[in-house]
C-alpha cells in the first residue's frame, strides 16, 4: 500500500473490526480475525537480513498478533507490529496499521 491512511480511515477499519466487540481481549480477537482474512499471505520479507516467509498471522496467549515466519525448516513468530513490511507491501496491510493505530 503506497499511500498512508488517515487517522479517521484507521478509525473506521478499527470500528468495523471491533463493532461487537465489548472488551480489549474481544477487540483484539475482531483485529486478528480482519488480519487472518484480509491479509495476502504468503509473501517474503527480510528479518535480520535474512529473507523469511510470512506464512501465516495468529493471536499468541497474552493478547498478541505474530507473524509465523518460515526459512528452511525453521518457524518463528515475530509480533506483527516488529515485522518489517516489504515493499511492495501485500494485500491487506491496511490491517496491519489499523492494529497499530489501535495498540496501547
Amino acid at each position: 500500500m503506497d499511500t498512508q491512511l488517515t487517522d479517521a480511515e484507521l478509525d473506521e477499519l478499527v470500528a468495523q473490526a471491533t463493532v461487537d466487540a465489548y472488551d480489549d481481549e474481544e477487540q483484539l480477537v475482531g483485529l486478528y480475525t480482519m488480519l487472518a482474512e484480509h491479509l495476502a499471505v504468503p509473501f517474503k520479507t527480510v528479518v535480520l537480513g535474512c529473507e523469511v516467509t510470512v506464512r501465516k498471522v495468529d493471536l499468541l496467549p497474552g493478547s498478541r498478533i505474530v507473524a509465523v515466519c518460515a526459512r528452511g525448516r525453521h518457524r518463528q513468530a515475530i509480533g506483527i507490529l516488529d515485522l518489517p513490511l516489504p515493499n511492495p507491501a501485500p494485500e491487506g496491510i491496511e490491517w496491519i496499521e489499523a492494529y497499530r493505530h489501535w495498540s496501547p
